[in-house]
């Protein structure tokens, strides 16, 4: 018989699990499994035999009576739930394959011991293990262990002799979960006598772990000891001794009467943290450390210090403006939030009134920055603590300006380095040689911190929360890091070093083959055209996005033109700005949306009306009615865009036909101006449900609609996208949402228009079947997404996305909507795997 692997991961021997019952096999032999996915499938045809309150741990009983543990890492019993979601109960009939569980592995990471996952044959004095794949990247599904029946002759005098029982209550913090039970399996197996564990009027065989997990005995309860056989009253007091909570070794050499003997804990070279980005990478550790600047309590005059405070942060301002104007699209992104701070009413609120008190500049800004990062750790929000980072950064920076010296200078890293380090902030990895970075290992930090996006945006693997032990790692010595699994190995031998190295070049391969693959026109695997297009906010993103293989610019971000500027920009800043992005994209298209910029992004020249929810007031095209002198200079700007025809026009937050007419009609008497004979197309964005509901009104006057698939879920749902408790409830897969994007794909059709999607939906390879499904013709991504969308829709078929996207319009929840793209996913991926039959059964 064949176990399917449950979740993907890294396989390894049991006796690398960081806990001696696991460790020692006294719940059964098995395979250890490092997991990079975060959902748990059957690995067999069965039933669910137990289910543990805590939900980290199911077990199921195969057809052939296979008893299988699967215990998503250690001492996750003590989470009581948190981080956990079952999809199955006890006594129900699965297939193999079936989703048992869902676990959010970055919290397991953080808050667990270990989120290793034990897969245990408990019945091995049933069936032997003849052999388990180990040391490998395994997907679900693949072949993990192999078993075959024992035949052995039935112990007839266990069960014969005298009768005695017991109560006693279960003090263990956690109940019987996994350890205790196993240690009472255990102790139960080596006893001449038949033992039975009764709780909740339930009654299990003491020398099944499964069976007495299944009880759901929890702390405080009593249970029901009853012993039958030789020597009942001795092998009663066994038991009973174990429930009271002796140690594990023991309880072990106590009750089974053999020595008691090390058990394996691990490899102590490994070091296990928490994903930040994720990847493989062999390397030469490089240790970074920042001292801290050293500024005066006193200041010189009041006058002074706040001469040398401004010209300080005006010299931060200068540097780091010409670094957002250089950047891809996330750094420029974290950029533009120092330079917030940098200008933070409040932050330089506290520093002036500290020089206003004799403080010098320096003691006023890094008070004023403490205060607010004390402010922000109060909060227990994982989120808000590590934007600390971020104000330390621009401490640093504001202070360095103070003292004269440089920032943000160049870091020399060697090549092949991995760079270790306590934390590491922003301006610090920009200022890195890119090129001579394979990976990031930091002993604190957060897996959503600033950094962590830039690693992920440029495809660099990194790890945060490893503590103080990765600082053993000597400079230049060879590490691996596992950033898939989530550990570092620190002295790895050669046969480690060997096989990780293989790894990385059959990635490397395979990356290449997709880029490549990527260069080339995107078609469905049935031949039908999608066009894979980019989101682009400057000329550093259009360029990169070109070398990912984009067939056009699906929406330029022009805001990043206005804001952090006193007057607008001018025809003429505009036109050379549009021109040097299309002269990138060399001839491919460039939609340009105009000014998208409302209440909740002040700027200086457009003071716009205070308003109590600036999502609802004036936003998009609205704006651009009420200022149309800004918007007939963008126009004119777009218009002179060579070659004429390469730049379409998109307008934002169209929520009614007039909307459009207005615009279109300007842009008629701007080419009459200009003597431009045709029209470019022009597009408009579905944001609202009430556009997606006129979407067949509005089809028949433009060119293409786009939709934003942001703006139309929070709109449709009624949640703030800003809103941190409703943030995970807003998926744009929501059936809601799904029915207004088929909504508008219907009524496109109608017109022959083309629907695009440009927001994050078309990013998430989740909802990419989908959409296709619905009608949607062209995606516009990301530009690091561009390879792997277009991989994607070169293996689907149109015919199978329409029926996947229809049965999903039924369904009931944005979750319930992804569990059958996923169940898609993996039956095509069983379909066209050439041993499905031996892979399944």
């Amino acid at each position: 018989m064949i176990l399917r692997c449950p979740l993907a991961g890294w396989s390894s021997s049991l006796d690398e699990a960081p806990d001696p019952v696991f460790a020692g096999r006294m719940l059964g032999d098995g395979v250890l499994v490092d997991p990079t996915g975060h959902e748990l499938f059957a690995p067999c045809d069965g039933e669910i035999i137990s289910v543990a309150p805590s939900k980290h741990a199911v077990s199921i009983r195969s057809t052939e009576g296979v008893e299988v543990l699967m215990h998503v890492g250690i001492d996750t019993v003590a989470l009581d739930g948190a981080g956990f979601e079952l999809h199955v109960a006890a006594g129900e009939r699965v297939s193999a394959g079936t989703k048992l569980l869902t676990f959010d592995l970055d919290f397991l990471a953080r808050n667990a011991k270990s989120v290793a996952t034990p897969i245990i044959v408990t019945n091995t004095e049933r069936f032997e293990i003849i052999s388990a794949q180990l040391d490998r990247d395994l997907l679900v599904g693949d072949a993990l262990i192999e078993l075959r029946a024992k035949s052995l002759a039935q112990d007839e005098t266990r069960g014969a002799g005298e009768r005695c029982g017991a109560t006693i209550r279960v003090d263990h913090e956690h109940g019987i979960h996994a350890r205790p039970a196993a240690l009472i399996a255990n102790a139960a197996k080596k006893l001449s006598a038949q033992v039975e564990i009764s709780a909740q009027g339930k009654t299990a065989n003491a020398a099944s772990a499964i069976a007495l997990m299944s009880l759901g005995v929890r702390a405080g309860d009593d249970v029901v000891i009853t012993v039958t056989g030789a020597n009942a009253r001795k092998a009663l007091e066994a038991i009973k001794g174990v429930i009271r909570g002796l140690e594990p070794h023991e309880q072990v050499s106590a009750v089974a009467k053999v020595p008691a003997k090390p058990v394996p804990t691990g490899d102590p070279n490994r070091v296990r943290g928490v994903i930040a980005s994720r990847g493989v990478a062999i390397g030469s550790a490089f240790h970074l450390r920042r001292s801290e600047l050293s500024v005066p309590e006193r200041g010189t005059s009041v006058a002074s210090e706040r001469s040398e405070f401004e010209r300080a942060r005006n010299a931060v301002k200068s540097r780091l403006e010409a670094l957002a104007a250089s950047s891809h699209h996330q750094a420029r992104q974290v950029i533009e939030a120092h330079l917030e701070l940098v200008d933070d009413p409040e932050l330089l609120a506290a520093a002036n009134e500290h020089i206003e008190a004799g403080r010098s500049a320096g003691f006023g800004w890094r008070s004023a920055i403490r205060t607010s990062a004390d402010t922000l750790k109060s909060l227990s929000d994982a989120r808000m603590a590590e934007r600390i980072d971020d104000l330390l950064d621009l401490e640093h920076q504001v202070l360095a300006a103070l003292l004269g010296e440089e920032a943000a200078h160049a870091i020399e890293i060697p090549d092949q380095s991995i760079l270790i380090a306590a934390d590491l902030q922003p301006s610090q990895f920009i200022a890195l040689d890119k090129s001579k970075l394979v990976a990031i290992c930091l002993a604190n930090g957060g897996p959503t911190s600033h950094v962590a996006i830039l690693a992920a945006a440029i495809g660099v693997p990194m790890l945060v929360a490893l503590g103080d032990r990765i600082h053993d790692a000597r400079d230049q010595q060879s590490i691996i890091v596992d950033a898939d699994a989530g550990f570092v190995l620190l002295d790895p031998n050669d046969e480690q070093l060997a096989s990780t190295s293989a790894r990385l070049t059959a990635r490397r391969e395979e990356m290449e083959r997709v880029r490549l693959a990527a260069q080339r026109e995107c078609r469905t695997a049935d031949g039908v055209r999608i066009e894979v297009f980019a989101n682009l906010g400057s000329l550093a993103d259009a360029k990169f996005a070109v070398e990912q293989g984009a067939e056009g610019c699906g929406l330029l971000r022009t805001e990043f033109l206005f804001l952090d500027r006193e007057r607008a920009p001018d025809e003429g800043e505009q036109l050379r700005c549009y021109q040097d992005i299309a002269a990138a994209l060399d001839s491919r298209p460039l939609v340009i949306r105009t000014l998208d910029i409302g209440g909740d992004k002040p700027i200086p020249y457009l003071p716009l009306p205070r308003e109590e929810n600036p999502a609802l007031g004036l936003r998009g095209v609205r704006t651009s009615l009420w200022r149309p002198d800004l918007l007939r200079t963008q126009l004119r700007a777009i218009l002179r865009v060579q070659p004429q025809g390469q730049c379409r026009i998109l307008l934002p937050m169209i929520t009614e036909l007039a909307e459009t007419r207005s615009v279109v009609k300007l842009i008629d008497e701007l080419r009459a101006e200009l003597s431009i004979a045709n029209r470019p197309q022009i597009g408009i964005m579905i944001e609202t449900p009430a556009s997606a509901v006129l979407a067949d009104q509005l089809a028949r006057e433009v060119d293409f609609l786009s939709i934003g698939t942001n703006d139309l879920t929070q709109y449709a749902l009624a949640m703030d996208r800003g809103h941190a408790e409703l943030a995970p409830r807003i998926d744009g897969l929501h059936p809601a949402v799904l029915r207004l994007i088929a909504m508008t794909c219907e009524a496109a059709s109608k017109h022959e228009r083309l629907v695009a999607v440009c927001g994050g939906l078309a990013s998430d390879p989740a909802a990419v079947s989908v959409l296709l499904g619905l009608g949607v013709g062209e995606l516009s991504v990301v530009p690091a997404m561009i390879p792997q969308i277009k991989q994607l829709v070169a293996e689907l078929a149109i015919e199978e996305c329409r029926a996947l996207s229809e049965r999903v319009l039924l369904l009931e929840s944005a979750e319930a909507v992804r569990s059958a793209v996923a169940e898609r996913s993996r039956h095509s991926q069983r379909s066209i795997s050439h041993d499905t039959k031996a892979k399944w059964g």
